[in-house]
């Protein structure tokens, strides 16, 4: 069975999870529309790099509009019938009133690059690019579906997935007549083309849809192309890196292994999964043992995952096993925006771009 850090994060976000055999308090997000954190967007290299020469020290990646969101518009051929991630057959008459939810905003940046931005009548909390901020909100103490809103809005069409809830919000509307798709939550690199024709397909604009998907994949290849052509030949000789999600707020801490989508991510950047690597799969709670024995010389978190325990040095503090580590004692923390990181959008070439730079320019980065 595959794991899906997207999916998992969501689990931990919405319902709480505990670290030990004792029970956390349920976590309460703190992600909002975007990051806070001011960074300084750089450029990868253009001349392979020495790995040993790379400094010390954190670093906050900056991920750059691309653009992507303002395509010209597109028709849907309507009506058409989907079935959607859970089996179920669904109708879609008329796209003029989409409402795309998710946790990372993914859908909502689907819609968008397909060229059906005028007709998205609302948001989620994660869905921050410029072109569709001022559209009306739906969630409501982080990622809680407000039905009230949702209704108020009157979409003709809701595509949304597992990864925010209550459920029964979802179940009411569908009792209320509209037309739900829900998608698939296991997104990963490897999977970014096929949900994006999955959204086109529900929405009546499939030749869009492999159009986009087409231009995503191949930008998401040139970026790690780029990043592979500046490193070591040898895997001996690259970063070692790990994916940890943490929200102090509720002692949330997990390490993201192999097949929990963290670790293509990983891949593309040229780097060794230090999770896998220690025989980590999907998500696990994080122990001193793990994150020794994995030994990361870089850790990439979430922006306000940082920002929950206090920084790095409240990272350091938490979880002292994190010390012994290269990454630790090099302090080489990268954080990334919350809802891009493990976004496998239509743009997540500009995350790769950003993150590398992040990485293997840090002194720009900075």
């Amino acid at each position: 069975m595959r794991f899906v850090a997207l999916a998992a994060a969501a689990a931990l976000v919405l319902s709480g999870c505990a670290t030990t055999a004792t029970t956390a308090p349920a976590v309460e997000s703190d992600q909002t529309a975007a990051s806070t954190v001011e960074c300084t967007t750089a450029a990868l290299p253009e001349t392979r790099i020495e790995i040993a020469a790379l400094p010390a020290g954190p670093t906050s990646a900056c991920i750059t509009e691309t653009g992507l969101h303002s395509p010209a518009p597109t028709t849907p051929s309507l009506p058409v019938t989907v079935t959607d991630a859970q089996g179920t057959e669904v109708t879609v008459t008329s796209a003029d009133r989409i409402l795309p939810l998710d946790l990372s905003g993914t859908i909502s940046s689907t819609v968008f690059a397909l060229g059906l931005g005028d007709r998205v009548v609302g948001r989620d909390t994660a869905t921050a690019f410029p072109e569709a901020s001022a559209l009306p909100l739906v969630t409501q103490h982080g990622h809680q579906l407000n039905g009230e809103a949702i209704l108020g809005l009157d979409p003709t069409v809701i595509l949304t997935d597992t990864s925010l809830g209550p459920w029964d919000v979802i179940l009411q509307m569908r009792e209320a007549g509209i037309p739900v798709v829900v998608l698939p939550a296991n997104r990963s690199i490897g999977s970014m083309g096929e949900f994006i024709t999955d959204v086109a397909d529900a929405l009546g604009v499939p030749e869009a849809g492999a159009a986009l998907a087409a231009t995503a994949e191949s930008a998401v290849d040139a970026s790690a192309a780029r990043i592979d052509a500046i490193l070591p030949d040898s895997p001996g000789e690259r970063l070692r890196m790990m994916f940890l999600y943490v929200r102090g707020s509720a002692n949330v801490y997990y390490v993201f292994g192999e097949e929990s989508g963290a670790d293509e991510l990983i891949h593309a950047l040229g780097g060794v999964d230090a999770a896998a690597d220690a025989g980590i799969t999907g998500m696990r709670p994080l122990t001193a043992e793990a994150i020794v024995t994995a030994a990361p010389d870089v850790v990439l978190v979430m922006t306000h995952g940082l920002e929950s325990v206090g920084g790095v040095d409240g990272l350091l503090e938490k979880v002292p096993a994190l010390a012994q580590t290269p990454a630790g004692e090099q302090r080489r923390i990268i954080d990334v925006p919350d809802h891009e990181i493990l976004s496998f959008g239509p743009d997540y070439s500009a995350v790769l771009d950003g993150v590398g730079a992040a990485i293997y320019a840090p002194g720009d980065a900075r």
